[in-house]
C-alpha cells in the first residue's frame, strides 16, 4: 500500500510533542504564546493542522478560522479565513500537498455551511504563495496598499464578496508620536523579533518605543495594516508591516535618519 501524507489536528493534547512553526523548543518564548492563543482562540472555531509526511514526519502546517474572528484587517464574515499555510521543506514542494491542506480547510468550510474560504497574499514574506490559491480555484476579490491581495473561492456564486478593512492612514495616524511596535501572539516568531527591535530601539537609538499588544481579532482587524499582527511604526509613519530582523530594522532606521524621518535620541527618557 502507498502511504499518503496525512492531516492531523493541532490541540492542546498534541501541540508539545510538535514543531510549531519551525520552532522545536519547548522554552522559547514564542512557542509558549502560540500555544496559549491557540487554546484561546479555540472557542472561536479556529482549526490548525499539520501535515504529516507519509514517514510521518511533520511537513506541513495550516491554520484557519471563521472571518469573523480572522486576524487580519478584512472584513470576511461567512468564510473560512486562512492565515498561514506552508510545507516546511523544499524536498517536499511542488508535489501537491499544499492542496492537501487546503482542500482540509474548504471541506471544514463546507462542513458548517460557509459561503467559502478566504486568504489574503503579497509578493513579499510572511503570506502564502499565491499561485498555491490560484491553482485551488480561489480567485482576487479585492486590494490594500502596498501590495496586498484578498482571494477567495466560493461555494455560493450569490455571496457576497470578502473585502479588506479601510482607512490605513487614519489609523497609522494615531500613532503619530515616537516610536510604536505592534505585535500579537498568532506567529510565534514575532516574540524574538519584538524583542531584539525593543532592545535595539533603546541601547542604539535611545528610543523606548510604545508596544501595543494585539489581544483579540477585533483587534487585529482595526490594526493600521493589513497583515496586522505586526508593525513598526514612527511619528505615523510605517516602517514595517511584518516581522524584520534586528539587522533590517538597523537598515531602515540608518535610511531614516538620512531621510530626516527619524532624528536620534530625541526619544530617550
Amino acid at each position: 500500500m502507498i502511504r499518503k501524507p496525512r492531516l492531523i489536528d493541532v490541540d492542546a493534547a498534541s501541540f508539545d510533542s510538535l514543531p510549531c512553526c519551525g520552532i522545536k523548543s519547548p522554552t522559547h518564548p514564542g512557542r509558549r504564546q502560540k500555544r496559549c492563543w491557540l487554546q484561546a482562540n479555540a472557542k472561536f472555531g479556529l482549526r490548525a493542522k499539520m501535515l504529516l509526511a507519509p514517514d510521518g514526519k511533520p511537513s506541513g502546517y495550516i491554520e484557519y478560522l471563521p472571518g469573523e474572528f480572522a486576524w487580519r484587517g478584512v472584513d470576511a464574515s461567512g468564510y473560512m479565513f486562512i492565515h498561514c499555510v506552508w510545507i516546511f521543506s523544499k524536498q517536499h514542494q511542488r508535489k501537491g500537498w499544499g492542496r492537501i491542506m487546503v482542500e482540509g480547510c474548504l471541506e471544514d468550510a463546507r462542513k458548517v455551511g460557509m459561503s467559502g474560504a478566504a486568504v489574503m497574499v503579497r509578493d513579499g514574506p510572511w503570506l502564502a504563495d499565491r499561485r498555491l490559491f490560484l491553482a485551488n480555484g480561489f480567485g482576487p476579490v479585492d486590494t490594500a496598499p502596498p501590495d496586498y491581495q484578498l482571494l477567495v473561492r466560493k461555494f455560493d456564486s450569490d455571496a457576497v464578496n470578502p473585502v479588506f478593512k479601510k482607512g490605513w492612514d487614519q489609523k497609522l495616524g494615531q500613532y503619530s508620536r515616537g516610536l510604536t511596535i505592534i505585535r500579537s501572539s498568532q506567529c510565534p516568531h514575532i516574540a524574538k523579533f519584538a524583542a531584539e527591535i525593543i532592545e535595539t530601539a533603546e541601547n542604539e537609538y535611545g528610543m523606548r518605543p510604545t508596544v501595543v499588544d494585539l489581544e483579540s481579532s477585533s483587534d487585529a482587524q482595526n490594526a493600521p495594516t493589513p497583515y496586522a499582527i505586526f508593525a513598526v511604526i514612527y511619528n505615523g509613519q510605517l516602517l514595517a508591516d511584518h516581522q524584520i530582523s534586528r539587522t533590517r530594522f538597523r537598515n531602515i532606521m540608518s535610511k531614516s535618519v538620512t531621510s530626516g524621518l527619524v532624528r536620534m535620541g530625541e526619544h530617550r527618557s
